[in-house]
């Protein structure tokens, strides 16, 4: 028995003193290896980074003022070429700013240029970027309604103008108003010959309290009631625009433009006298006319005077 156990511990002991000598140096060489491998991952990784600042700073570049341009840069820039008149040189500030930042109010100032200078393709192309980039500006809906407009294509820019109210509603664009919207939607009605649509639109434009009242909107809705036979509606509207002109014509900075307010409100006496003659209303028109000579005689206006004069002639006959 006493043999049996010694050979026993004298195995064991053998197998257990070789296994861990060999376990003991295998492990320590593994450490080393790892930690090879680490640092040189270590040390790739700042080789690389520094590779890159190297790349994105080369010590050659010279950085010049365009390069640190901005997109609202360009557009700043472009602004003050329109105001200068230098369209084509605006042309290139905004592509300069599509490119680096494609936004849907970029379009819409470079569709607003073309179509100043009577490029109405490439405006339509640039209100059409704007709205796919921006389905709810309502001054990309607005202006592609005025080149719809000018194209004659009434019922596109009738199409435009409902979507530019319904954007406005939701999200209101500071350059526009509610009043205005209204307006040119009458006066798309207008051409329409929708005269009911008109005179909705006219009166909705009246309404809204933001903004300017345009003698323009009480002679459009003056037209629209003349159309359907409201002659009493339409003298109505017809003095409004001329109260409207009375009281902003001498706000208007230009000679021109107070000329041409005096020309329209001229036309407007003579609009609402033929309507008085309708209604049987001579004195009524004779004042109307004589009004209207007032103004022609105060803007040297010879062709329009004797035209007048002949009417008034007329009546007093």
């Amino acid at each position: 028995m006493k043999k049996i156990k010694t050979t026993k511990n004298i195995k064991i002991k053998r197998v257990v003193t070789n296994g861990a000598g060999h376990q003991k140096h295998s492990w320590s060489w593994a450490i080393y290896i790892y930690w090879f491998i680490i640092l040189f991952f270590i040390a790739a990784t700042f080789y690389i980074i520094g590779r890159g600042h190297e790349f994105l700073s080369p010590r050659n570049v010279v950085i010049t003022e365009e390069a640190l341009k901005r997109p609202q840069d360009y557009i700043d820039a472009a602004r003050e070429k329109i105001l200068s008149g230098d369209m084509d040189a605006a042309i290139v500030e905004l592509n300069a700013a599509v490119d680096e930042n494609a936004n849907s109010n970029v379009y819409v100032l470079r569709g607003e240029v073309y179509m100043q200078m009577g490029d109405y393709r490439n405006a339509l192309n640039d209100f059409d970027s704007a709205i796919e980039a921006d389905g709810m500006n309502a001054i990309a809906f607005y202006d592609r309604s005025l080149l719809n407009t000018r194209l004659e294509n009434y019922q596109a820019a009738w199409v435009d103008i409902n979507n530019a109210l319904a954007a406005q509603s939701m999200k209101p664009a500071d350059v526009l108003t509610m009043r205005d919207l209204y307006a040119k939607r009458a006066q798309l009605n207008l051409w329409l010959k929708n005269w009911e649509g008109a005179i909705g639109d006219y009166t909705n434009s009246l309404g809204r309290a933001e903004g300017s009242v345009s003698a323009d909107v009480y002679a459009g809705r003056a037209e629209a009631y003349t159309a359907i036979g409201q002659y009493e509606n339409a003298i109505n509207d017809y003095t409004s625009a001329v109260r409207v002109i009375s009281e902003q014509i001498q706000a208007t900075p230009s000679q021109e433009g107070r000329e041409e307010q005096s020309s329209n409100a001229m036309s407007y006496f003579e609009k609402s006298a033929a309507l008085n003659l309708k209604l049987g209303k001579q004195d009524l028109a004779k004042n109307d006319l004589e009004s209207a000579y007032a103004i022609a005689s105060a803007l040297n206006d010879t062709e329009s005077m004797e035209r007048i004069q002949s009417l008034i002639s007329g009546l007093n006959n």
